[in-house]
């Protein structure tokens, strides 16, 4: 029996579970580089605007890339500060009061390279891996490398508390 005969009858070829591994080790490393650190950051700062939900306080309304199951409670309006807002890591969701009484929610993946924002300041939100800006508005890119504007997350508010839609 020759060496080739031997190795196709036992099993894949030594280049396909090679290449398994490989797929395997690639998807892992996307999974983390689109994951981000335990901390959550608020930040209060002036920014004038207009927002989608009126004096009402009830939440904007699109679809999104947020990870959190509907209806799931994520925090209550006194801990979005106007202006500002805070990251949610685990849900994969940014909420933030544009304007008072205003609240929408973005997801916190930045579209540039997958890695989580961070942090909120000066009306923008902020991905420290490379630097992109985001306006709390509208999810607009004010600053690059990102071109994509981070896609809206539907949220409701009733009263104080402020849910995944």
């Amino acid at each position: 029996m020759t060496s080739a005969s031997i190795n196709s009858a036992s099993g894949p070829a030594r280049r396909t579970v090679v290449a398994a591994v490989g797929a395997a080790g690639l998807s892992v490393a996307l999974t983390a580089c689109g994951g981000s650190d335990d901390d959550t950051s608020s930040s209060s700062a002036s920014s004038g605007g207009t927002g989608s939900t009126g004096s009402s306080g009830t939440g904007s309304a699109s679809t999104g890339g947020g990870d959190g199951a509907a209806g799931s409670a994520l925090t209550t309006t006194s801990e979005i500060p106007e202006g500002g807002g805070k990251v949610f890591d685990a849900e994969k969701v940014v909420v933030v009061q544009p304007t008072a009484g205003t609240y929408k929610a973005f997801s916190a993946v930045c579209t540039h390279a997958g890695c989580g924002v961070k942090s909120i300041a000066d009306g923008v939100i902020n991905c420290p891996c490379h630097n992109s800006n985001f306006s709390i508005e509208d999810g607009s890119v004010k600053s690059g490398p990102a071109t994509k504007p981070l896609p809206e997350v539907k949220i409701a508010v009733s009263g104080d508390s402020i849910t995944l839609a």
